[in-house]
């Protein structure tokens, strides 16, 4: 069976805020057999929603409308949805109880927009929102259901796996599509495309594809079967031959970070790791930190941006930086050792570079940054040229992945 996925938000169509609840719903919907036949996306335009939903109804068996179940006049939803069916709005007592009691228990100030919240088009069912105040919409219209959901992605995703999954899912009989995506880093996307170009032959019963985002490969499979199980049978199996091929470039599956994993394996070894950083500005230990349970290997880390703070705080000589410069392979190292030395951790990650858009020069350009690690086997040091064209936000974030990805290849020895 299909759906029709409709996105209701100004925010949207002005490109002030980015639809990821429609990629969402899509891959939800695939796993149980459903494919969504197009993305809508509407701004707060009430006559047009309900337009559209009666175009949809006329061809597809599931309608999923997220946005536009707010307090404020632009949410228009529910109107919308009434004018499709041809009714009018009702207040439900119960559901505007439950908003109340949502604005008391988290000590909110009431205002009576909010009872617009209760509003349900006549015929129609409310659905529970347990984790924000705008109940959602189930309705039926000639063959079609219909489900609006919050526009805010968390609530969203907690009420179409409590309320709309359990009713779409048992209807299903046709084929499941279920997706994976490899996460990879270290090399491009036309190295990685050349290693698995015979697996991304179009016509395979798994289909595999690359995108490259900041300097992150995403490899996603897609594959077709007549249940979850085989489906997830056969991409366990074209995962295993990936990984394989790609080795230790392949560092996790789905949303997983460097950080996230680099956290697991000191974990693991019982470990810490510390930080010394001058153009990333604190930026790498904020990366570390944002993993829930960093603590357990993370207890300090150093900005040192200043020549002045190297020498003082994490004992670099003087003499290094005046014979190579802060920003050189040597001043790197110096910082990471210092700064493993005074934190009394196990690893020590430092950056120095030229993060721009300025200050650079022809033997030093910007894009320039020197990363090390240091450990008990030593210390390790390389130099990344990220290139002049990227922004400053881009050439930080890239060191700090270069070195996330060093510590982590140090603790699985690759």
């Amino acid at each position: 069976m299909d759906a029709v996925i409709i996105s209701v938000g100004m925010e949207l169509v002005t490109g002030l805020t980015v639809d990821t609840n429609a990629a969402w719903l899509s891959s939800e919907l695939a796993a149980v057999g459903v494919q969504a036949q197009r993305h809508v996306t509407i701004g707060d335009h009430g006559s047009a929603l309900a337009e559209e939903v009666r175009r949809a109804a006329a061809e597809n068996s599931w309608i999923v409308v997220t946005g536009g179940l707010g307090p404020t006049t632009d949410d228009i939803s529910r109107q919308a949805v009434a004018e499709a069916l041809g009714v009018e709005l009702r207040v439900d007592p119960d559901a505007l109880r439950q908003i109340r009691l949502f604005f008391e228990t988290h000590g909110y100030r009431w205002s009576e927009s909010n009872a617009r919240q209760a509003a349900v088009p006549e015929g129609a069912d409310l659905i529970p929102n347990k984790w924000g105040t705008a109940p959602g919409i189930h309705a039926r219209i000639g063959q079609s259901e219909v489900f609006c959901l919050p526009g805010v992605p968390r609530e969203m995703k907690a009420m179409f796996q409590a309320a709309v999954l359990p009713q779409i899912a048992p209807s299903q009989v046709g084929p499941v599509l279920m997706c994976r995506s490899l996460r990879c880093f270290g090399a491009g996307e036309s190295t990685i495309g050349e290693q698995i170009a015979d697996l991304m032959k179009p016509g395979g019963e798994v289909v595999v594809g690359t995108t490259a985002q900041e300097g992150m490969i995403s490899i996603r499979l897609v594959a077709r079967a007549r249940t979850p199980a085989l489906a997830c049978g056969l991409l366990d199996a074209r995962s295993a031959v990936i990984k394989d091929r790609l080795g230790g470039l392949v560092f996790g599956e789905e949303d997983v970070s460097l950080e996230a994993v680099v956290g697991r394996l000191l974990l693991g070894r019982a470990s810490t790791v510390t930080t010394a950083e001058s153009c990333t500005g604190g930026l790498l230990a904020k990366r570390l930190t944002d993993v829930p349970g960093s603590s357990g290997y993370f207890q300090r880390g150093f900005v040192t941006y200043a020549n002045e703070a190297k020498v003082g705080v994490l004992g670099v000589e003087a003499q290094i930086i005046q014979d190579h410069g802060a920003v050189s392979a040597e001043a790197a190292a110096a910082m990471a050792s210092g700064a493993r030395r005074s934190a009394g951790a196990g690893y020590a990650l430092s950056a120095t570079g030229v993060a721009g858009p300025g200050g650079g020069s022809e033997s030093k350009p910007v894009g320039l940054v020197y990363i090390a690690l240091a450990s008990s086997d030593g210390c390790e040091a390389r130099d990344c040229r990220f290139g002049q064209h990227l922004p400053r936000a881009e050439i930080r974030d890239r060191a700090c992945s270069v070195a996330l990805d060093m510590l982590r290849r140090k603790l699985l020895e690759v």
